[in-house]
């Protein structure tokens, strides 16, 4: 008669009860709770006022059973931007890595000769990366067709998307930051306008240049040119907007820049996505040769309307690259909501969420707690534990699409958000790290190929209110699994 080790008998009982297997995975990860946390981190903590209650930690060899270190890894966290790593390994997986967004121009009348006696409709498909050049090359395949005046109105059709309107201030009361920018069918550049910061040298001025311009944006500039070395420019530089009535709004400039600095970019998102749209094609079209006769609205393309010219976006495993080594919020948005329109709801974020939860499902990765308002990580209710974000990360590593999506974080300092961090480290450019930060939120979360070669996951995840101290601990994390034995 066969007998059966402690092994043997385990995976024929996991067999018959499948749920064991979730629960020898959290005891796991509780047996590893109890090794103390590294002593360089410890030590960072407690000279940040951080208590480890309040940090989740989690190490794993990636062909490993079990985690090498999990502390506080099973309690639902805030995880800031780390959430992205979420939405962007379910869009690899639901929609695939070759998936693109299109950008259609159509025309609503006739075209004769080089007039167009009808609207001309632009259909966007939620594409999360129309730059002003993707756009600008759109037009021009328009213009190249021989259509110069257009003798009705500029219709835009965002229909594709059913998540409307929202206060992009409510998050922090900064409705005219970049990454407060919400989401929508058709986004062009972010939805953001830039300001050329040009330092006069020889008038002690600086000079604040719109691009693109617009009638309705009065900009006036009071910054102060000052001597020294570049630094942090923009805590000098301060912003004021106005609205003036209608659609019309004014930009103040005010504050001391150094000269030393050359010219900066600032960039704000300053109207509506109408008015910004309008802006923006009509310095565009002009400078194409082109004239708009009538003016700018909301609308949905009739089923007659002609397909004039398309825009096919970068492939996702391109355009996931952006959405994480550079932390882009209305990016990682727009990523949510075209998830839950191409799978077969409505493009919202609840129908975007509930896609990404049964995603995961289908491939072994049940989180309960996890918690998806927008899947950006700009959020106050967004949850996961530890744990479990390494178990995404590890799932991600052993799948097909492991290339794609590690090649998509940030290398530590080499590029993203972690340029400018651990360049006196070994670890440097040994490491692919997620960055998160909100206020009473820090965190990482990727991979380090230690000494030895081996791929470890890695998360540590901060709440507490002075966890913006918690970098140095981070960093130590970092440097403790690169070097372990």
């Amino acid at each position: 008669m066969r007998t059966l080790n402690l092994a043997g008998f385990l995976s024929v009982f996991i067999r018959v009860h499948p749920w064991l297997k979730i629960a020898l995975c959290f005891f796991l990860v509780s047996a590893a709770h109890a090794a103390p946390l590294p002593a360089p981190v410890a030590k960072a903590l407690r000279e940040a006022g951080i208590s480890s209650a309040s940090v989740g930690v989690f190490v794993q060899d990636v062909s490993a059973r079990k985690p090498l270190l999990a502390r506080e890894a099973n309690q639902p966290m805030s995880p800031a931007s780390t959430m992205k790593l979420v939405t962007t390994y379910a869009g690899l997986e639901l929609l695939g890595p070759a998936f693109s967004w299109k950008t259609e121009v159509l025309a609503g009348g006739p075209v004769e000769g080089e007039v167009l006696q009808g609207d001309l409709i632009i259909r966007g498909y939620g594409d999360p990366a129309l730059s002003m050049e993707n756009f600008w090359n759109l037009l021009r395949d328009v213009r190249k067709l021989g259509i110069r005046e257009i003798r009705g109105n500029l219709v835009l059709d965002d229909s594709y998307f059913q998540a409307k309107g929202g206060d992009p201030g409510a998050f922090d009361n900064d409705p005219y930051r970049p990454y407060n920018v919400l989401p929508d069918g058709l986004l062009v550049n972010f939805k953001t306008l830039r300001f050329r910061l040009v330092p006069d040298m020889e008038g002690g001025s600086v000079r604040v240049i719109a691009d693109p311009e617009s009638p309705r944006l009065k900009v006036t500039s009071q910054l102060r040119q000052l001597d020294g070395p570049c630094g942090d420019w923009r805590e000098g530089v301060a912003t004021e907007v106005g609205k003036n009535g209608g659609d019309d709004v004014s930009l103040l400039v005010s504050g001391g820049y150094p000269g030393t600095c050359g010219e900066k970019s600032l960039y704000m998102s300053l109207f509506d996505n109408t008015g910004h749209v309008d802006a923006l094609f009509r310095q565009l079209w002009r400078e194409l040769g082109g004239t708009l006769g009538g003016g700018t609205r909301q609308g949905v393309a009739a089923p007659g309307a002609r397909l004039l010219a398309v825009h096919e976006s970068r492939a996702l495993a391109e355009v996931i690259r952006d959405i994480n080594k550079f932390s882009n919020n209305v990016m990682a948005r727009q990523l949510l909501l075209t998830i839950g329109r191409e799978a077969g709801n409505e493009g919202t974020p609840q129908s975007g969420a509930q896609a990404v939860v049964q995603g995961l499902a289908e491939r072994g990765l049940h989180f309960p707690e996890l918690v998806i308002e927008n899947g950006s990580g700009l959020s106050r209710t967004e949850r996961i534990a530890p744990a479990h974000l390494g178990e995404l990360l590890i799932a991600a590593y052993r799948g097909p699409l492991m290339a794609e999506f590690v090649s998509s974080l940030p290398i530590a300092a080499v590029d993203g958000t972690m340029k400018k961090r651990l360049h006196d480290r070994g670890v440097a450019g040994h490491a692919h790290i997620k960055t998160g930060s909100l206020q009473g939120v820090k965190a990482i979360a990727g991979y380090v190929q230690d000494r030895k070669g081996r791929s470890m996951a890695v998360v540590c995840i901060i709440n507490h209110p002075g966890a913006s101290a918690g970098q140095a601990a981070q960093d130590a994390l970092l440097e403790w699994v690169y070097n372990r034995n």
